[in-house]
């Protein structure tokens, strides 16, 4: 692909009147309703009228196409709504197309050899030259539209041909993908939602992002240990250089059932490998601070926030973290370990000393902790200075993630799972070589979604990693399974891949073959480390008194409206009055039996009383009853619109007196 730059109208605009395009200024308005009239636009802008669109057209792809007019700007000729739309504007996406004429391509045998530089007596030519020739095109998204393309040369020299109008041709049929689909191996055995599937977590999956990344500053970053090229390649991978940053790992891979803890789309690992290395990661996070200028105090602008240690004795809202790892300059040092709550940056504010009362505080604590979920090793410390000229610092910590039970990962074919289970390696299955698994996946994680491309990728990687080659597995050629298999077997394998195998904690051979290979498999960034949550007690909304949400906030679990369903089917009262009420938003009020309204009680001095007119004087009828905060508040909300919410008692005996 190709993303346009850029060019001038002005070339444009000469050639338009230059072929007999009538201006806007120039012509009566009944000329524009005439059928044979067509409009022009440029980058959107009506700027005339044309009698003969097609020649038009035609003239301008061929100046185009020997670069009279810049290769990016591109035509569209719109026949329904007879419209002729040029753009020539930056930022469109173009891809290149071979240029097919007549029904033939326009690229021949001997520019194929001169781009390859073999003809003795021809110069080299490069792709500036194809474009130079017209051989090939770029197309952006709106002239795509128009045009007809062929898969390959082969579709245009058919007797039966699809078309007898193609006007493009792919340069290879795998050129239709994008950038996540071009990494995975034979897409074009697969079911169509897992490829996109895959393109959507190939983005997740760890690796190493950039070859910087020790001493880039970014927020998040996940860096997998080791990781290794796959076996089975595509050739857009090579373009996309994802040999040499790959985000996975090429692990033996069985398919079978193993004790039952892979079910569901769980794995099996090997904990033997984990100890080896497998998967493990880094996890690098990053906390930023800067000493902003407030303009609180007497001094006016001039103060401002500094780094520096706090002191009990002088700065008012301390955290409740750990200060003691701190330096005098307020900055962490690196290779210091640190856990939840510590304070990573230390930063004091002047507070407004003319406000009420002499107080010995002269300092606010406005600290950066660490997240209370996470932990790990001060990387790096940065301090510098901003454009304004404010000092700001950046402190990254580190830690090592080594895969556990819940952790996710994902083959290239959209099969995603969490690690159910981890056995060391002498009680894993083992075939007869001795060659235990890394990972066992369902075998029922295969029928049901159709990705046949896993199985061919793991048959073609058994096979190249005995012939010490790259597999070469593009969508859309010849290879088929038929030849793979065959040079399995020309290894002495059994040509399926499927494999006797060895009961790991007995020793005894499995009564079925078991399918066998080495596949490549991703680490996804969702970590159960980073989304295991409970809480008992913990803090509430100031408004209703209801737990907090989410787990930053150290939040409650949400018990929801069909949550409540189920308790309700079995009839659990006592349970639903403990889930919504009693550890949810509990609340004492005291009422007046008489008026039905809100009454004043004073617990401490036990004294209670209702100030209704109509109770005023009369001896006192009064009883504590206990609602939620919220219907409390809902009540005193009405209140406000005039509504009196008036709450009656009644005393019903229990068999058990409870309530």
């Amino acid at each position: 692909a190709y993303i346009t730059t850029g060019t001038a109208q002005v070339p444009v605009m000469e050639f338009l009147e230059e072929f007999s395009t009538e201006n806007l200024t120039d012509i009566l308005p009944s000329v524009i309703a005439e059928p044979t009239t067509c409009k022009i636009f440029v980058n959107g802008n009506w700027v005339g009228i044309h009698r003969d669109p097609k020649a038009l057209v035609d003239t301008f792809r061929s100046l185009r196409r020997m670069i009279d007019i810049d290769a990016e700007v591109s035509i569209v000729r719109d026949i329904s709504e007879s419209e002729v739309r040029i753009y020539t504007d930056a930022g469109r996406i173009c891809r290149p197309l071979f240029v097919v004429t007549e029904q033939k391509l326009v690229i021949k045998k001997h520019h194929i050899l001169q781009l390859q530089g073999i003809l003795p007596n021809q110069k080299k030519i490069t792709w500036a030259d194809l474009l130079m020739e017209g051989i090939v095109e770029y197309v952006d998204t709106e002239e795509e539209e128009t045009t007809m393309i062929a898969m390959e040369p082969s579709d245009l020299d058919a007797d039966e041909s699809y078309s007898s109008t193609y006007t493009h041709c792919e340069i290879h049929p795998s050129m239709i993908l994008g950038i996540c689909a071009s990494i995975i191996p034979f897409p074009d055995h697969n079911q169509s939602p897992r490829n996109t599937y895959q393109s959507a977590m190939g983005k997740q999956a760890m690796g190493i992002y950039a070859s910087n990344y020790q001493v880039r500053m970014d927020t998040m970053a996940h860096v997998l240990h080791y990781p290794q090229k796959p076996l089975c390649t595509t050739r857009a991978m090579e373009f996309l250089h994802f040999r040499e940053l790959p985000s996975g790992v090429n692990c033996v891979v069985a398919i079978m059932i193993y004790t039952g803890y892979n079910q569901e789309d769980s794995l099996i690992l090997n904990q033997s490998a984990i100890d080896r290395g497998l998967f493990r990661s880094s996890y690098f996070r990053c906390y930023s601070d800067q000493e902003k200028a407030s303009s609180v105090g007497t001094i006016g602008s001039l103060t401002s926030e500094t780094f520096e240690k706090p002191s009990f004795d002088n700065c008012r809202g301390m955290k409740h973290g750990d200060y003691g790892k701190l330096d005098e300059d307020g900055l962490i040092q690196s290779g210091t370990r640190v856990s939840g709550d510590d304070i990573l940056i230390g930063k004091t504010a002047p507070m407004d000393s003319t406000a009420g009362m002499p107080s010995k505080f002269t300092k606010r604590d406005c600290s950066t902790a660490m997240k209370s979920t996470e932990s790990g090793i001060v990387d790096n410390v940065l301090i510098s200075t901003t454009k304004e000229g404010y000092r700001f610092t950046k402190v990254r910590i580190r830690n090592v993630r080594v895969p556990q039970i819940g952790d996710k990962f994902a083959s290239r074919h959209g099969q995603k799972g969490t690690i159910g289970m981890t056995y060391q390696q002498e009680d894993m299955p083992f075939t007869a070589e001795g060659v235990v698994p890394d990972i066992i996946v369902n075998p029922h994680a295969i029928p049901s979604r159709m990705t046949i491309a896993q199985l061919i990728e793991c048959l073609l990687g058994k096979v190249v990693v005995f012939q010490g080659c790259e597999g070469d597995a593009t969508p859309f050629t010849d290879v088929t399974v038929e030849d793979i298999s065959q040079r399995l077997h020309a290894m002495g394998y059994q040509k399926h891949g499927n494999e006797a195998i060895y009961q790991g904690h007995t020793g005894r051979p499995l009564c079925a073959r078991v399918f066998i290979g080495p596949t490549f498999y991703q680490r996804l960034k969702h970590l159960v480390d980073d989304k295991v949550h409970s809480r008992a007690r913990g803090p509430v909304a100031m408004l209703t008194r209801q737990p907090l949400e989410g787990r930053a906030r150290d939040g409650g679990l949400r018990m929801g409206e069909m949550e409540r369903d189920c308790l309700i089917t079995h009839g659990c009262a006592n349970f639903m009055r403990d889930r919504f009420f009693c550890n949810s938003d509990q609340y004492r009020i005291h009422i007046c039996e008489r008026c039905g309204l809100t009454a004043h009680a004073n617990l401490k001095k036990m004294t209670y009383e209702c100030r209704t007119p109509m109770c005023v004087g009369r001896p006192y009828k009064i009883c504590q009853i206990e609602i939620p905060y919220a219907c409390k508040l809902l009540f005193q909300e009405l209140m406000s619109m005039c509504i009196s919410c008036r709450i009656f008692t009644e005393i019903i005996p229990t068999r058990d007196n409870t309530y």
